[in-house]
């Protein structure tokens, strides 16, 4: 993805392009861990770091959550059959000696030997799928379980084999759906079964067997990782053997921490001012990234404006003719980020600009009109619009008041904005709370298929109450194609069917991976990576 540069580029390292989706099977390269309980005392040297941080945690339960706060912390402290290394979009095994798919709809997964939880604990291939199973069966509204929907069972024939039995043969995305999300491996002496576990009790169990283990843990507040023993992933021996996450209420003190060199590296998510300002700071990189992260919004289709299953469809067409994503670029996001014209974003493979080629680049208010009157739509139409002003970075209160002038400025809405700290509001959204409202996506993968299948399949992950079954036969087919070319155009008839006909959610923005960091710390361009994975393994200071 290509994104206007800002400031002083010399200083940057310049985003790449998105990268191919990586081959299926890969050699072997997993991880061993052999440590009994340490969660200090591993290789890593160096300097302590700090990361700073306004994501927040939802819950270290991989069951209950899919955001960005909770998975970060996962990606560190928890196993994975397969994982991508820093520096590369490429899947490989990670605590698995080798996975290949077996039989067309058979993916098998051989672990490495003798594996260990940071608590002593044996890892077996019962654990694998122990942690598989009780994602699908608890079923988490929050959770990831909308990732496995073509999983149909998984069976442990013995302590070191994992078969996953699909519903559909070919799969060609869930060997990378094992590094996602749903892929945590837990102790299943330790989780139970039916019900999520709380983060403080999650931590004085040591269930962990990644590169680091947590030491202490203030939720939202502070994290001290440390170390593993010997861990061998393909996430790289810890070259730090110290980390603290801090976490931020708000983006300024953020950026003041960030100014005055008081945390080592800011990892999501400074305002565009915020970054233009420090990146005038000596001392301090601005590092960029690969793109993938989507700011879009959501109609739940029960509860928002309109009549009609018909008269909805043509509020939702005309807001998609009334948004100016241009303006929202520039004037609030300073080209951070950049017009989204599709559901998948752009650089990925398949992703066309099907919302403009149905509305046009500009708004259009005669067109806008022209969905209502034909629909029988009063108006001006009373739109609850809701946004969160603390996920997704503090500029999130300008944006949403820029599409509450842009819609009201047509004449043709009326918007009554409000918003929600972020717990509440991942709850209230998929409990029919919010008729419309505002979500980010960062991706798990480096595909198209994972903006498709968490957001428009049955259960999906937005829980707005879409599905339709042309949709999730299309959706079956591209997940499925082994063609390149032919799985790419059938990505590219979902697109233009969800803008021309469905209108389930609204694209408006895309935008790329930024990190700060003083002129101390390396290995920061090394996670800034395709696979959209922000790892700790490769971070240095001095």
């Amino acid at each position: 993805m290509s994104v206007p540069s800002r400031g002083r580029t010399a200083r940057r390292t310049a985003a790449v392009s998105i990268l191919s989706v990586a081959a299926l099977t890969a050699a072997a390269c997993g991880s061993g861990r052999t440590d009994d309980g340490g969660g200090a005392g591993g290789e890593g040297g160096g300097e302590a770091l700090v990361v700073g941080t306004t994501d927040q945690v939802y819950s270290l339960d991989p069951a209950a959550s899919y955001d960005n706060g909770s998975f970060t912390i996962m990606n560190q402290v928890y196993p994975f059959l397969m994982n991508y290394a820093p520096g590369s979009d490429e899947l490989q095994p990670d605590a698995a000696e080798s996975c290949e798919f077996s039989q067309p709809t058979v993916y098998t997964c051989t672990l490495k030997d003798d594996l260990t939880f940071a608590n002593g604990h044996a890892l077996t291939s019962e654990d694998v799928k122990f942690s598989f199973d009780r994602i699908v069966s608890i079923n988490d509204p929050n959770g990831p379980s909308s990732l496995l929907a073509n999983l149909d069972s998984v069976a442990a024939p013995d302590d070191k084999t994992v078969e996953f039995t699909l519903k559909a043969a070919n799969d060609q995305t869930f060997p990378q759906v094992l590094a996602t999300n749903t892929g945590p491996i837990i102790d299943s002496e330790v989780f139970p079964a039916d019900s999520i576990m709380d983060d403080n009790a999650v931590v004085e169990a040591k269930p962990f067997a990644g590169p680091y283990s947590i030491d202490s843990y203030e939720k939202n507040s502070l994290v001290s990782f440390s170390a593993a023993a010997d861990y061998k992933g393909v996430l790289g021996e810890p070259k730090t053997g110290s980390v603290t996450l801090r976490t931020y209420t708000s983006a300024d003190n953020l950026k003041l921490d960030m100014q005055n060199k008081s945390i080592d590296v800011a990892w999501r998510s400074l305002t565009p001012t915020d970054i233009e300002s420090l990146d005038q700071v000596d001392g301090l990189t601005v590092h960029e990234g690969p793109g993938g992260e989507l700011r879009y919004i959501v109609f739940n289709q029960n509860t928002m404006p309109g009549d009609t299953p018909e008269q909805k469809l043509a509020i939702r067409k005309a807001m998609a003719a009334s948004v100016d994503r241009d303006a929202l670029s520039e004037n609030v996001y300073k080209g951070t980020f950049t017009p989204a014209w599709s559901v998948v974003p752009s650089g990925l493979e398949g992703a066309n600009t099907a919302f403009k080629d149905v509305y046009g680049e500009a708004p259009n208010k005669d067109e806008a009109a022209k969905f209502l009157s034909d629909a029988g739509v009063q108006t001006p139409v009373a739109v609850n619009l809701q946004y969160n002003p603390d996920h997704y970075g503090s500029s999130s209160s300008e944006e949403y008041a820029a599409v509450k002038a842009q819609l009201e400025s047509s004449g043709l809405f009326t918007v009554n904005l409000q918003s929600t700290e972020w717990n509440t509001y991942n709850k209230a959204r998929v409990a029919d709370t919010y008729p419309v409202y505002q979500l980010g996506w960062f991706p798990d993968f480096p595909d198209a298929d994972n903006y498709l299948t968490p957001f428009f399949a049955p259960d999906n992950f937005l829980q707005n109450h879409f599905e339709n079954p042309e949709i999730t036969a299309l959706i079956d087919s591209e997940r499925t194609e082994t063609d390149p070319a032919r799985r790419s155009e059938i990505i590219g008839e979902i697109q233009t069917r969800m803008a021309q006909d469905f209108v389930s959610t609204l694209p408006l923005l895309e935008g790329k991976q930024i990190a700060i960091s003083t002129d101390e710390v390396q290995g920061v361009d090394e996670t800034l990576d395709a696979s959209f994975k922000f790892r700790f393994t490769p971070l240095t200071k001095g």
